[in-house]
């Protein structure tokens, strides 16, 4: 197959990569750059397991064609915390009891911190609506919920 050059900012840090340009967002970040705290889940974008945001949105990277985020900027569940410096959602889905298989996890943070960035304050339905498009089998997502708004009045504090 035909390589094409794909460059984006990846992270906060700029990444130019040779692609197979029908390879998806999701296939490149696990498969290429080894991050693969994004899950594979439906690869329909009916799960949400593959969620990241891409310029402030959050998307199915099974849905995304990597020629798409050319010049774009794509943040990972890897870019946000790490294990000495958690970001504040995954604090809170640990504190809260919000993880318990942990594959829907990383998107569901995801969803959550697209939302948070764009709204410091959310109530119960905007969060609902934020991870809407995220399947968890495990919680029933009432922890979920609780998380999320305990990481809002955590970062509204800092």
């Amino acid at each position: 197959m035909h390589k094409l050059s794909v460059a984006f900012q990846l992270n906060n840090k700029s990444v130019s990569l040779s692609v197979d340009p029908n390879d998806t967002l999701l296939d490149v970040l696990r498969n290429q750059l080894n991050l693969t705290g994004t899950k594979k889940g439906c690869g329909k974008g009916e799960c949400g397991a593959c969620t990241v945001i891409l310029d402030g949105e959050a998307v199915n990277a099974c849905l995304v064609p990597i020629m798409k985020v050319m010049g774009c900027s794509v943040q990972t569940i890897e870019g946000i915390g790490d294990a000495e410096h958690l970001h504040p959602l995954q604090e809170a889905f640990i504190d809260k009891g919000a993880i318990q298989c942990g594959y829907c996890t990383p998107g569901m943070i995801m969803s959550s911190k697209a939302l948070l960035d764009k709204n410091k304050t959310p109530n119960q339905a905007e969060i609902r609506e934020a991870i809407a498009g995220n399947i968890c089998r495990c919680t029933g997502y009432v922890k979920i919920e609780e998380a999320v708004q305990a990481a809002a009045e955590k970062m509204r504090e800092r």
